[in-house]
């Protein structure tokens, strides 16, 4: 069977120029790290600011009459009262309350835009269309057609009052704003996946290659640096921000992996809500903790979760934090094993290293607004 030929994003012959190391990822040829290296990238948020190309994300639009019903119906959260240009952390669930995707909703003017992972969008595009029978609404796929920029870092309004003209101060977390960059249309929102203050930026495909370094120039005297996904794991884990495929899936329900702050149960029905409403009144069986190593070693997925000698949970996510200088995780344990303050033990290739059980997230100084 042949392997469908990978995609490649606007940028990546920047990408190249940067001397990145290139990989397979989610279908596209993606930067995992630049020469600096992983450690420096990360710092390099933390500290200033990182550019992340995220062009392999799915853009997917919701337009018609019913179209706020219907996305309230396909989404756990509430999207009745998002205002014009506001944006949605939520969760998409199949009827047994298993994850479908977790993803960003704007509401845009006269439509919503969803924005998915870049492994689940012909999965989320089908099941969007396929539970829309019924709803006035015309669902399209953006997401080729679409570029998407990351800036993150506590100086990234800094950088950004020098690429684009928009009232930065009025801007607030998880809002938007439409704007121009060199006469092309874009839409910047103040919205991350790291913790620190930043910006998405969303362009059209076709005329945002100038972007890249663009931004990078007005960034330079901060040192502001290229950051491929190697890092931007990381990033995310020290916040205690779930990836779909690791901690997050259609074998596991939001309210399971501590997401129940963006399960709306008093809305009306949705997708998911009767297993969800029963969890939520009976508990769970399993929860999803976060764990920082007293020791050398580093946790990774699959690897057991051992609570006196038994067997009580695996890792989802792990790796060694450098602003931390220690090695972080996360994983299931059964309930009763997941409370704050416990030990657990991880196996880490047939020997166990003592983990605390901390109150996320591992990273208290993220600067995000």
């Amino acid at each position: 069977m042949t392997e469908p030929e990978l995609k490649t994003t606007p940028f990546y012959e920047e990408h190249l120029k940067n001397a990145a190391k290139i990989v397979p990822f989610a279908g596209f040829k993606m930067p995992i790290q630049y020469p600096a290296g992983i450690v420096s990238e990360v710092l390099n948020v933390r500290t200033t600011a990182g550019l992340f190309d995220v062009s392999h994300m799915g853009e997917i639009e919701i337009r018609g009459k019913q179209a706020a019903d219907f996305v309230n119906f396909i989404v756990t959260n509430d999207v009745s009262n998002l205002p014009d240009k506001g944006v949605l952390y939520t969760a998409m669930c199949y009827p047994g309350g298993g994850i479908v995707d977790d993803l960003l909703v704007y509401r845009l003017e006269n439509y919503f835009l969803l924005v998915v992972n870049a492994s689940n969008i012909e999965k989320d595009f089908s099941w969007i269309t396929e539970n829309s029978a019924g709803f006035d609404v015309e669902i399209a796929n953006k997401s080729d057609e679409t570029a998407q920029l990351a800036l993150q870092g506590p100086v990234s309004e800094k950088i950004m009052q020098n690429i684009a003209d928009i009232d930065y101060g009025s801007l607030g977390f998880y809002q938007s704003a439409r704007t121009e960059i060199e006469n092309v249309p874009v839409i910047i929102s103040r919205t991350g996946y790291t913790g620190e203050d930043g910006f998405e930026i969303y362009s059209p495909a076709d005329r945002s290659t100038f972007l890249w370094q663009k931004i990078l120039d007005a960034g330079e005297k901060f040192s502001a640096c290229p950051v491929g996904l190697a890092a931007r794991d990381i990033l995310r884990l020290e916040m205690c921000y779930c990836l779909y495929g690791n901690d997050i899936s259609k074998d596991t329900t939001p309210l399971e992996a501590g997401l129940g702050w963006v399960v709306k149960l008093e809305k009306q029905d949705f997708v998911g809500k009767k297993v969800l409403l029963d969890q939520k009144q009976n508990g769970v069986d399993r929860r999803l903790v976060h764990f920082v190593m007293n020791g050398k070693g580093v946790a990774r997925k699959g690897f057991a979760i051992h609570s006196a000698g038994e067997v009580v949970g695996e890792v989802t996510s792990g790796a060694y934090s450098p602003i931390l200088d220690k090695s972080v995780g996360m994983g299931y344990v059964k309930t009763g094993h997941h409370k704050i303050n416990s030990r657990i033990d991880i196996d880490v290739r047939s020997k166990l290293f003592e983990a605390v059980i901390v109150k996320p997230p591992f990273y208290k100084n993220a600067t995000h607004k």
